[in-house]
């Protein structure tokens, strides 16, 4: 489901359902050392904002799927203020019938995530503003350029 933040066709954000999995989990289970349906995962909404450079997400959601803690970054948010948030590894997304695994960073007060440049790049995933919608660049699968 893709809408904007209020529910109206205007030129705005982009607000998306996003399934997020602990890629660790589906590691163990893909071995057999933890059943399919243990594998802790979570759909939730997502802004889309390809100003943003990576995934942000919400403290309790990293928490609830034990995504591991890996250092403290500093990240600077749209006001210029800056402070050291908590970036996690191992959050496995899927978007769109598209999927990849990335390091995110929690913001302990969120209720939603937030989509960045980095994902969209990774998933070939195009923000169409005018309709406040995600596409594929490619509709048969990404496409990745090699020079």
């Amino acid at each position: 489901m893709i809408r904007n933040l209020v529910g109206e066709k205007t030129v705005g954000r982009t607000l998306v359902d996003v399934e997020i999995a602990n890629y660790g989990d589906m590691v163990m289970a893909d071995r057999g050392a933890l059943a399919p349906d243990k594998i802790r995962r979570q759909t939730i909404k997502a802004i889309v904002d390809s100003g943003a450079a990576s995934l942000v997400l919400p403290e309790s959601v990293a928490k609830q799927l034990g995504l591991r803690q890996k250092r403290k970054a500093k990240v600077r948010y749209a006001d210029g203020r800056t402070r050291l948030r908590w970036e996690v590894a191992d959050a496995h997304i899927e978007l769109l019938g598209r999927d990849s695994t990335f390091d995110a960073i929690v913001e302990p007060q969120r209720k939603d995530a937030l989509i960045g440049a980095i994902v969209l790049e990774a998933l070939d995933l195009l923000v169409d503003s005018k309709h406040q919608r995600l596409i594929p660049r490619d509709p048969s699968g990404p496409l990745f350029e090699i020079e």
